[in-house]
């Protein structure tokens, strides 16, 4: 079947879609939603047999959806409508929500439903929902449609006669329903209304009297005793760049602040503790060692645990961003890490992203971008580095989430890498103003997929989820639904390395094959050559890095699809000369 997406952007939903119905077999394009126009002259480029709209900010133009059988994905339960169903499911505590997959018509989300799926609600921010849970659900009702309509069935309208028909129109969420009232909202609440806001587009607020909008909230309990005097609403302490704030019943740590009162230099989404400044001054810091064993619920950005001869190492950084001093931090774990009596250390990176690599936000803010870009993509090698030269003990990636470009090449270091079913890998760099990337994927890379594969990976720019990067050797094997039954999974495999009795022999053979290719080519070889391209990205004359990331950090929207998606646009069809780019 010839799929045609209609999206406002190639979001990670999009993305896993894409991937999924191109392993069932199907033609996949997408266009991306500029204005009408673009979109019926995609529609007849196409000539698609199914239109999805899998995120969309607004309807499709009537001559398409009257000409062209089209779903729309609604991240909502049958009979819910409106922009904002997530963040009113988060806001308001259902139990249970799902997706409906819906023809579209001239009401927006009205149309006749052709699936659903439902799934628990956890206790988590509306993007970490979003990336988990609505994203299998869409998966899954996706496919049950495309199946109902290869066997000529019809969609059933929109009753809301039917008792399971439990959803309704709802208005757009606006900020006067996000606001937090401090003095009365319990930390229950405060949580709830900061993740329903998370991602896009924050709980406007003022915080020592700077406004901004706040993000990535975590509940505090070991330090709320402390802290009982404090009015409500008060910024008692700050670690690691995030600051706690005080509830009527207990305290939150807020990471991430977006000023709204700023110029467009500065307006961006940034570790608290850079927004605020010397507003900050006074405020306690509360450091806690990675290693600190804590039973409650807290926050820190690196924590690492020991499980017998194996170690774990977390770092869930928001979005999955990893900024200079973030690299720096998580390099100087990795080698304490080492220094411990394990024999296997894990690298878990979070539950909803592995790593993206270098911190796109923090470089923006920078007054010299380029030399920030420099700093962060150095730190960055000494991270991967640090992994590669720990030859005294085996390394295992645990890609619980989803992963992009240099993130994908520091899973590369480790000896072992594992991903979870349905996570999705960009492992390239060209999307971003034609980066050529460092994190020594040149050396990495084709020593796991060959030359021609890497070739082809880093230059097609499309997403894989995890079974394809299995296939393809990317990663070793990908398996479980969940994040902790992945992690679960993956303590005990790495247990089993541990206690073999081959395992000597197995870190005697790595250490050999690791010598081989340094005597072969030197691994500061690969870093000088990576970072003398990069050079001209960040310092040289052509400023495409500079502006696709002033482009990416802002949320423009594209005046154009890219090629490589448009597959309806290209000339020569979607295969593409794919030219060397090694040396």
């Amino acid at each position: 079947m010839r799929i045609l997406f209609l999206s406002h952007a190639f979001n990670s939903l999009t993305q896993r879609l894409w991937a999924e119905l191109a392993r069932d077999g199907h033609e996949v394009s997408l266009e991306l939603d500029v204005n009408d126009r673009v979109t019926e002259e995609a529609v007849a480029l196409a000539r698609p047999d199914l239109v999805v709209a899998p995120f969309l900010k607004r309807a499709i133009p009537e001559p398409v959806w009257r000409g062209h059988r089209c779903l729309v994905v609604h991240p909502g339960v049958e009979g819910d409508r409106g922009p904002s169903a997530l963040d009113w499911a988060v806001q308001t505590g259902e139990q249970e929500w799902g997706v409906t997959v819906l023809e579209a018509n001239g009401e927006m989300d009205a149309g006749d439903v052709w699936a659903t799926a439902t799934f628990p609600m956890r206790e988590a921010s509306k993007g970490s929902l979003y990336r988990n849970e609505v994203t299998e659900a869409a998966v899954t009702a996706v496919r049950a449609a495309i199946g109902r309509i290869g066997r000529g069935e019809q969609p059933r309208p929109l009753d809301y006669g039917r008792p399971e028909v439990r959803g309704r129109l709802r208005p757009a969420m606006k900020q006067a329903d996000r606001a937090i009232d401090w003095a009365h909202d319990d930390t229950a609440t405060v949580l709830r209304k900061l993740r329903a806001a998370d991602g896009m587009p924050g709980v406007e607020d003022e915080v020592l009297g700077v406004a901004c909008r706040l993000f990535d909230a975590h509940r505090e309990v070991p330090l709320v005793a402390r802290f009982t005097g404090a009015a409500a609403g008060t910024v008692v302490a700050k670690r690691d760049r995030a600051i706690l704030r005080r509830t009527v019943d207990g305290a939150v740590w807020i990471t991430h602040l977006k000023r709204v009162d700023a110029d467009s230099r500065i307006a961006l989404k940034l570790p608290a503790e850079q927004v605020l400044g010397d507003a900050l001054a006074g405020v306690p810091e509360v450091p806690l060692a990675a290693d600190a064993r804590v039973e409650a619920p807290t926050w820190r950005p690196i924590h690492y645990q020991q499980r017998g001869r194996v170690g774990v190492l977390h770092f869930p950084f928001c979005n999955g961003a990893m900024s200079t001093a973030q690299c720096r931090a998580l390099r100087d774990a990795v080698a304490s890490a080492r220094a411990r009596p394990i024999k296997v250390l894990v690298l878990a990176g979070g539950p909803d992203f592995w790593s993206n690599g270098i911190h796109l936000n923090v470089i923006e803010a920078s007054p010299h971008p380029a030399e920030e870009s420099w700093r962060n993509i150095e730190a960055m090698n000494d991270l991967v580095l640090e992994i590669l030269s720990a030859d005294g003990l085996l390394t295992v990636a645990a890609m619980q989430g989803n992963a992009g470009a240099g993130g994908c090449f520091l899973a590369l270091a480790a000896d072992r890498v594992f991903a979870r079913r349905g996570i999705v890998l960009n492992p390239h760099y060209k999307a971003m103003g034609n980066l050529y990337g460092s994190e020594y994927w040149t050396y990495l890379l084709p020593r796991r997929v060959g030359h021609e594969r890497a070739r082809e990976i880093v230059l097609h720019r499309l997403p894989l989820v995890a079974a394809d990067a299995t296939a393809v050797g990317l990663v070793d094997e990908d398996f479980a639904a969940t994040p902790a039954a992945f992690l679960d999974e993956v303590v005990q495999r790495a247990t089993t390395l541990a206690e073999s009795s081959d395992f000597d022999a197995e870190v005697a053979s790595k250490n050999r094959r690791r010598a081989a290719d340094e005597a072969a080519k030197p691994l500061a070889r690969y870093r000088e050559e990576e970072l003398a391209r990069m050079k001209l990205n960040f310092f040289g004359f052509d400023p495409s890095y500079h502006v696709a990331r002033y482009h990416f950090v802002h949320k423009l929207p594209k005046a154009r699809t890219p090629s490589f998606l448009a597959r309806h646009r290209a000339a020569d069809g979607p295969a593409k000369a794919i030219r060397r780019v090694f040396a």
